[in-house]
C-alpha cells in the first residue's frame, strides 16, 4: 500500500495545497526525506533529476514555518541556489504549495533591482531564496541580518561546492546560528564534496533513493561518432533532429557562450525554431527564453549548463549534447532535464575523436556503457559542406545570399589564411636565392633612357 502526503506529518493545510495541485503519492525522495525534516535533522539527500527533491524540502518547511512570524530583515529561513534560475523556480514551488498560508517569500537574485528586494525584506521575509553573490551584496549593505535563520538549505550541493562557492558559503554559514537545521540535496555527491559537509552538518541523516551519479531508466541514452570541425558537427546534429522520432521539443547544451551564439544563428537560418539562454544574459532575458519554451513557444533550446541543475520542465522529450561535457557529474544532470516523473525521454550525445576521456569518465561515473547511433548516410548538406571547384559559381552565388551561413565565412577564412601562407612561402623562397645584401629592386634612375651623345 502506497503511502500519502497525511501520513508524512505534514500540516492539514500543505496537505490540500498539494492535493490541489494533483499530487497523492509522495516519490521517494519525498517519503524518506520529509519525516527527518520534520524532526528538524540535518539532511544530505541525493536523488535523480525529476524526482521531486525541491518539494521534499518545500513542504516540511512550509508546515515549520507555520509557528512564529518574520521580523523585519530578519529571515526565518535561507535557501542558496546556484543559479537565477532555480532560485526562481524554487520561488514558484513556494508560491503553488504555500497558497494556504500567509508566508512572505523574498527572491534576491541578479539582474533585479535592489530597491525592490530591499521593500521585501523590511516587511520581513519568512523565506528568503537567494544566489550567494547577491545575499552578500545585502548584507554588506546593511540591509539584512541573519541571526534568525533556523534552516538552511543549501540546493544543488555539488555545484554549489564544486564550481567556486566554497568560500562564499564559508562565508554565509558563519553569519547563521550555529543551533540551526541543515539540508544538503543534490543528484550527484563526490567523494571529496561530501567531506565538506562535515563544515556544514552535524550528525546528518543521509536520505539515498537511487546509486549516486545514475541516470533514470526512462532515458534513453545514445552517442554518435562526428568530425572535429564545428560545421560537421552542425551538419549532425540537424541530421538527428530530423530523424528524432515523437520529438516534442528538446535542450541542446553547448559548453561555451560563444558556440551557443553560433549554434543558435546557424539553426534559425535553416528555419529551426530556436531560443538560446546563458549566463552572460541579462535576467529578463533569460526568464522570458525560459518561459518561451515551458510554454513550447520554442522548441529548442540551445543552453549552457545554466539550464543543466534542477529546471523543472516535466515535458522535455529530447536533449542533445553538442559538445560533451567535461565534468562527468554534468552529463547525469544534462540529460536529467528528459525523462522526468516517469516520462521516457531521449538524450544524444556528440563525440568527436578528442572526446574520448571524457566518454571514458562519463561510463565509469555512471557504471554504464553507452550504444552507438550509426550516421546515416545523406547527402551533402550545401549550407555546411565546402564547394568543389566545378561548382564555384554556385558557391559564389550561394555565399551572396541573404542566407548565407556562418560556416561559409570559416571555409572562406580557412582558405585565405592558406593562400596567405603560400605567398608568405614564394617570397621566403625569392629571398633565399638574393645575395646576402642584395635587393630584387632596381633602382629607378637605372631604368631611365641613356642620352646618346650628339
Amino acid at each position: 500500500m502506497s503511502t500519502k502526503f497525511a501520513e508524512l506529518g505534514l500540516s492539514q493545510a500543505v496537505t490540500n495545497a498539494v492535493a490541489d495541485a494533483g499530487y497523492e503519492t509522495p516519490t521517494d525522495i519525498q517519503q524518506k526525506a520529509i519525516p527527518h525534516i520534520l524532526d528538524k535533522r540535518d539532511v544530505i539527500g541525493i536523488a535523480q533529476t525529476g524526482t521531486g527533491k525541491t518539494a521534499s524540502f518545500v513542504l516540511p518547511m512550509l508546515t515549520l514555518l507555520e509557528k512564529g512570524r518574520a521580523r523585519a530583515r530578519m529571515p526565518r529561513t535561507l535557501i542558496l541556489e546556484p543559479t537565477r534560475e532555480l532560485a526562481a523556480q524554487v520561488h514558484e514551488n513556494f508560491e503553488k504549495y504555500g497558497k494556504n498560508h500567509k508566508l512572505t517569500v523574498a527572491l534576491l537574485i541578479g539582474g533585479v533591482s535592489f530597491e525592490e528586494q530591499n521593500k521585501k525584506l523590511d516587511r520581513g521575509a519568512d523565506v528568503l531564496i537567494a544566489t550567494p553573490g547577491r545575499l552578500l551584496d545585502h548584507f554588506e549593505r546593511g540591509r539584512l541580518l541573519m541571526t534568525g535563520v533556523d534552516v538552511f538549505v543549501i540546493d544543488e550541493a555539488d555545484r554549489m561546492l564544486d564550481m567556486g562557492f566554497i568560500p562564499d558559503i564559508e562565508r554565509i554559514s558563519a553569519l547563521l546560528p550555529k543551533r540551526r537545521q541543515t539540508l544538503f540535496l543534490s543528484a550527484t555527491m563526490p567523494d571529496e564534496v561530501a567531506k565538506l559537509t562535515s563544515k556544514f552538518l552535524q550528525n546528518p541523516v543521509s536520505v539515498e533513493t537511487a546509486r549516486q551519479n545514475s541516470t533514470a531508466d526512462t532515458i534513453t541514452q545514445k552517442l554518435i561518432k562526428v568530425g572535429g570541425k564545428p560545421f560537421e558537427k552542425r551538419a549532425a546534429l540537424r541530421e538527428q533532429i530530423d530523424a528524432a522520432k515523437d520529438l516534442k521539443n528538446a535542450i541542446i547544451f553547448c559548453n561555451r557562450k560563444r558556440d551557443i551564439a553560433t549554434l543558435t544563428r546557424s539553426m534559425l537560418r535553416h528555419d529551426y525554431n530556436t531560443g538560446a539562454l546563458h549566463g552572460d544574459m541579462d535576467q529578463k532575458s533569460r526568464m522570458a527564453t525560459l518561459d518561451g519554451f515551458k510554454k513550447n513557444e520554442i522548441k529548442f533550446l540551445i543552453a549552457s549548463d545554466v539550464a543543466a541543475r534542477g529546471l523543472d520542465i516535466p515535458d522535455v522529450s529530447h536533449v542533445f549534447n553538442f559538445d560533451i561535457p567535461t565534468h562527468a557529474e554534468d552529463y547525469v544532470h544534462r540529460i536529467g532535464r528528459t525523462g522526468r516523473a516517469g516520462r521516457d525521454g531521449v538524450a544524444v550525445t556528440l563525440v568527436a575523436k578528442s572526446d574520448q576521456k571524457y566518454l571514458d569518465a562519463i561510463e565509469k561515473l555512471i557504471e554504464k556503457k553507452l550504444d552507438w547511433i550509426e550516421p546515416e548516410k545523406s547527402a551533402p548538406d550545401s549550407a555546411e559542406q565546402p564547394k568543389q571547384k566545378s561548382s564555384k559559381s554556385k558557391s559564389n552565388q550561394r555565399r551572396s545570399g541573404p542566407s548565407a551561413d556562418v560556416e561559409d565565412f570559416e571555409q572562406a577564412a580557412q582558405k585565405s589564411s592558406s593562400h596567405k601562407k603560400g605567398k608568405r612561402n614564394n617570397r621566403k623562397n625569392e629571398k633565399d636565392s638574393i645575395p646576402f645584401g642584395q635587393s630584387d629592386q632596381v633602382p629607378a634612375f637605372l631604368l631611365r633612357p641613356v642620352r646618346q651623345a650628339s
